[in-house]
């Protein structure tokens, strides 16, 4: 008999993200990553009977997929800057750009090929938006686009989707460093024309790590946060052709302009331990049986992403070889489309290139914030062919 009591449901996904986090920190388990073990440890917990799965319905699920979930997008994205993008530099700026064209090429393309409305099923527009928001800037994206269609209530499909994701985003760091580090061997006259960043400029702009924590930051985090909420869901009932969530990204990002809230200690602690929960609740409703007798699932998600990110690469650093771009510069901006900051910018230190660190730390956050709109976007488009 699973527990059934809100508080303890709460404490049980609190003590697993606890333990997870921990694990990928001091053991292997790091290279397979927090978010898809907090997923698959909480699916494991789930079908062992020790909280509930998907049915029936219980509150504290319903109530981190309504506030906790789209709590922490707005607050992740608190922490963007873009009047900083000025100091990525227009040849990062341009490849970012050209990298994000490519990942809905590559989308389009892998939905014609696999034929998504017969082999993903009815929330195939929703996959092809997500992996086109998580492929512009990062994961942020793929749990934006997944709220807005209540994909994350389907929890074989997102676990299927999750993992086809995390192997092709490590492939795809291991080929932006092997890449430039051949064509560099092959080709020597690619030289580094990059401007270099003050070691001052690149500590301001890194992302924390671990940050300090005051009552008084957490109040007006949790105000914003929750007034943004209500405020979005008016502007969406007011005008429903722009989607709640959208609205919600767009109130974060301008609050986030104001320099006050930007420099709050805080709001990305909390976001981190937001998705983490709201991650938690994906894997309870996750069928563990359903998911490994359905494989075929899981093989068409991971030749979407396989086709999507061979179409994102050919154009990528096929348009950067026609402009004449610093190699390294390209796959920078590449892994800033595909990975996010964190890739980004352990990309830039890999290839010795710590003055490309700050420009990838800036389009990644650039990324973050664009994401969601060209996931949806996508979506749409999907949306409208297929039906």
């Amino acid at each position: 008999m699973p527990i059934t009591d809100s508080a303890a449901i709460l404490s049980v996904l609190f003590l697993v993200i606890a333990v997870t986090d921990w694990l990928c920190k001091k053991t292997f388990l790091r290279h397979a990553g927090t978010a898809l073990m907090v997923i698959l440890f909480t699916a494991l917990v789930a079908n062992l009977g020790i909280i509930p799965a998907s049915t029936p319905s219980t509150p504290v699920y319903d109530g981190i997929f309504g506030y906790v979930a789209p709590l922490s997008i707005f607050w992740m994205l608190l922490n963007i800057n873009l009047s900083s993008l000025k100091l990525a530099g227009k040849p990062m700026l341009m490849m970012f750009a050209i990298g994000s064209f490519a990942t809905m090429a590559g989308a389009f393309v892998a939905m014609l090929i696999l034929d998504g409305p017969v082999k993903i099923g009815d929330l195939y527009y929703a996959i092809g938006g997500m992996y086109t928001g998580t492929y512009t800037g990062g994961s942020i994206n793929f749990n934006a686009v997944a709220i807005n269609y209540k994909v994350s209530k389907e929890g074989g499909l997102f676990a299927a989707a999750t993992v086809a994701d995390n192997l092709i985003s490590t492939i795809w760091v291991v080929a932006t460093l092997v890449i430039p580090k051949f064509i560099h061997y092959k080709f020597p006259k690619y030289g580094r024309r990059a401007k270099k960043a003050t070691d001052e400029e690149i500590k301001r702009h890194k992302p924390e790590e671990s940050e300090p924590i005051r009552p008084l930051d957490l109040a007006i985090i949790f105000f914003l946060g929750l007034g943004a909420m209500e405020l979005s869901k008016w502007l969406a009932a007011t005008i429903p052709v722009i989607p709640n969530i959208i609205w919600l990204t767009t109130l974060a990002l301008l609050l986030a302009q104001i320099p006050f809230i930007n420099q709050l200690k805080g709001h990305k602690t909390m976001g981190i331990l937001s998705i983490y929960l709201f991650l938690a609740v994906v894997g309870a409703y996750c069928d563990i049986p359903a998911l490994i007798k359905d494989g075929q699932l899981a093989l068409t998600l991971l030749a979407f992403v396989t086709i999507l990110i061979i179409v994102h690469g050919i154009i990528v650093y096929g348009l950067g070889a026609l402009l004449k771009q610093d190699i390294d510069i390209i796959s920078i901006a590449s892994q800033a489309n595909v990975g996010g900051t964190a890739t980004a910018m352990a990309l830039a230190k890999s290839l010795n290139r710590n003055e490309l660190v700050l420009p990838g730390i800036l389009v990644g956050a650039l990324g973050n914030a664009s994401g969601t709109y060209l996931g949806i976007f996508m979506s749409e488009i999907f949306k409208s062919i297929g039906g």
